[in-house]
């Protein structure tokens, strides 16, 4: 079964200043650069959910779709926006801030999913919930959740068949980068070199 790949950058990056994550630059590209680097090996198509700064982020490739929700609601509403545009029947999601992902997320989520509704990646006691491998058929369920007004992945998430994953060998790939400050310590953390 082929995978798409939806990468979220649909937030406001409240917690870097209201700049947009994925545009800012880490060793000289753009954070989202690193991620599409990564995941593109894994995938069968990309999309990316953005709701602001359209053209720059269509000019690294993929589609670039935005929330059908409005109000930034939340990496649901990208998720929702993203298994509306892809044509393959499973899609993986990845944060755009999260430029060391697993260069084996889809293998190792796929290889776990079997007849549930989502594999999603964990380490430790931690999901990470953004992500996950998510089959396209349960965009319907998805759609009438956020037309009530819900928008926590963990409530949604309890009236699906989900399966978490552990990649507690590879928990530094799931880092994240949340403010300026730790987008300047990415900048010579050896983490990072190990995981390009």
């Amino acid at each position: 079964m082929s995978v798409s790949g939806i990468i979220l950058a649909g937030g406001l990056g409240r917690r870097m200043g209201g700049v947009d994550k994925g545009l800012q630059a880490l060793h000289g590209k753009a954070m989202i650069e690193h991620v599409l680097a990564r995941l593109a090996p894994q995938v069968d198509e990309i999309v990316i959910n953005a709701n602001q700064n359209l053209e720059r982020y269509a000019a690294f490739g993929p589609r670039v779709v935005s929330d059908r929700v409005g109000g930034f609601a939340g990496p649901l509403a990208g998720l929702h926006a993203g298994l509306e545009a892809i044509s393959q029947p499973l899609a993986v999601t990845v944060p755009c801030d999260s430029p060391f992902l697993p260069a084996d997320l889809v293998a190792r989520l796929r290889q776990h999913l079997g007849a549930n509704d989502l594999a999603v990646a964990k380490t430790g006691a931690q999901p990470h919930p953004v992500f996950a491998l998510v089959r396209r058929s349960v965009a319907g369920n998805l759609e009438a959740y956020l037309a009530a007004g819900g928008r926590k992945i963990d409530a949604w998430y309890a009236s699906l068949r989900v399966v978490e994953v552990a990649f507690d060998d590879e928990a530094d790939a799931f880092r994240n980068i949340n403010t300026l400050e730790e987008l300047g310590k990415m900048g010579t953390d050896s983490i990072f070199r190990n995981c390009k």
